[in-house]
């Protein structure tokens, strides 16, 4: 029983509690042993916290023994990413070695309200350094893998939160998205990663409570199925009064969008967003996805989007972007006594010390002057959403490589003969961060060599009813959930 339990859905879980068929001690205990066994090879989280989900889960099951109202997530395993999704009075490092015995005495907002729902979480997952590329290594706690492929990457920078959801050693775990974040590790895993639209999970921030905007930043949920995503949204979306960034409550109710089946569907379908090298194999399994998508009833036209610009100028400035936000990062750190390039450069990684310097070069001007670029890449795809409600391209271009035994692994450097960045320039994901649109990872399939495939399933502005409905659909022609390790 204890196995059955780690491979449920969340959603039948959380009903299987609240029928009294399964305890939350049960559930806690099953996940917990799960994981004793396996974090070891998948090396998916860097702070386990099991007394504490014990006390919760004898807490839960007294709450339930009263006959009181519960959550809709009460007594279900959860995971947190270790990066800014601060759990007050646990250790939270960054995926830094500087950071390793800081601990936060405030809850963020997403996370507090997966509490409120009743959730247990059983730890903190690993991340890259400051989630600085779309990888998971790191320093102070090495990589994870994929649980299809011990030893290769597990995608970043939420890796550890996709691992241990693939792996079933969370129910569902929770990620955060600068540049695909959700997405990436959600490809690499063989999992569900849902990005909504920026704004629609509110994160209060201070001392600067505009740090999301550029790029678009926003947590989400990693899953085993659609619908625990749309459960998991369901509970983290909202406003907040102190989130200036926040959208207001729109009443939709994510769980019955996924109950939908859309009729009449016009969807783009693009192989590479005009302008990323893919590798034949992903192709492939993408375009079998596509495939199926268009013989459940939906129009499929492959599209150009009409980007001006190459692979390498769209990473340019996205690495601009984000240089910025961390030389700004850094520069709040010496308030505090840490100087980053200073005493501590030693313990950072060459490229995000590279990217803080870099953003100590940049002017205001130059910062003002890159949402010239994002706006033309905004302009493209809104453009293409005034003729189709959807469009699909691979969430990657590579499969799952392997990682490095320094602490620091890396992307390739180049795909099909052109020279990619080796941090990011492999990920179809990050101009969506530019744009704020709603976007999930959906499994597209594996490679022949048994390696998820993710397809990205992109709605138009504030459409998470779409993507969830389309990802939902997908899900039920092309399912995926025999795949996971037992």
């Amino acid at each position: 029983m204890s196995e059955e339990i780690c491979f449920m859905s969340a959603f039948e879980l959380a009903a299987c509690i609240r029928q009294r068929k399964i305890s939350c001690v049960e559930a806690v205990e099953a996940f917990l042993d799960r994981t004793k066994r396996r974090n070891s090879v998948i090396n998916a989280y860097v702070t386990l916290m099991p007394e504490k989900a014990r006390q919760k889960a004898q807490q839960a099951d007294a709450v339930l023994a009263s006959g009181k109202a519960v959550g809709p997530l009460h007594g279900v395993p959860v995971a947190i990413k270790d990066l800014v999704d601060f759990w007050a009075g646990v250790r939270n490092t960054f995926g830094c070695k500087v950071f390793v015995d800081f601990i936060p005495d405030v809850t963020i907002t997403y996370v507090q309200r997966l509490e409120d729902a009743g959730a247990v979480i059983l730890g903190k997952t690993n991340t890259s350094e400051f989630g600085h590329k779309g990888v998971t290594d790191n320093f102070l706690f090495g990589p994870t893998s994929t649980p299809f492929a011990i030893g290769k990457n597990a995608g970043g920078s939420s890796g550890g939160s996709a691992a241990a959801v693939a792996d079933g050693m969370a129910a569902v775990a929770q990620g955060s998205d600068a540049g695909g974040s959700v997405r990436i590790p959600a490809s690499f895993c063989g999992v569900y990663g849902f990005k909504a639209s920026h704004g629609r999970v509110a994160a209060v921030s201070r001392p600067d409570g505009f740090v999301s905007h550029t790029p678009f930043i926003q947590a989400g949920p990693i899953t085993r199925t659609v619908r625990d995503a749309a459960l998991m949204l369901q509970v983290m979306a909202g406003p907040d009064p102190g989130d200036p960034l926040s959208l207001p409550e729109d009443g939709v109710n994510y769980l019955s969008a996924v109950r939908q089946r859309p009729q009449n569907l016009k969807i783009a379908y693009s192989q590479d967003l005009d302008v990323f090298p893919v590798e034949a194999e992903v192709q492939e399994v993408v375009s079998g996805a596509v495939r199926t998508l268009q013989e459940s009833g939906a129009f499929v036209e492959e599209v150009h989007i009409g980007l001006q610009v190459s692979q390498q100028e769209l990473c340019d400035l996205w690495l601009k972007e984000m240089a910025v936000l961390y030389a700004a990062m850094a520069a709040s750190f010496v308030f505090d006594g840490i100087d980053l390039l200073g005493d501590h450069v030693d313990h950072l990684s060459p490229q995000f010390a590279a990217l803080i310097e870099r953003g100590n070069t940049l002017s205001a001007v130059d910062y003002k002057l890159m949402d010239v670029l994002r706006t033309e890449v905004y302009d493209a795809f809104q453009n293409l959403f005034s003729k189709y409600d959807l469009l699909v391209c691979p969430t990657l271009s590579v499969l799952p490589f392997d990682n490095a035994a320094d602490g620091n692994t890396l992307g390739p450097s180049a795909v099909n003969g052109q020279a990619v960045d080796s941090t990011i320039g492999w990920c179809l994901t990050y101009p969506f961060n530019f744009t704020g649109h709603p976007v999930a990872s959906v499994p597209a399939g594996l490679s022949h060599t048994g390696l998820p495939v993710g397809l990205q399933i992109v709605g138009r502005r504030f459409d998470e009813v779409g993507v969830l409905a389309a990802s939902a659909l997908l899900e039920e022609v092309r399912p995926w959930v025999d795949q996971y390790m037992t």
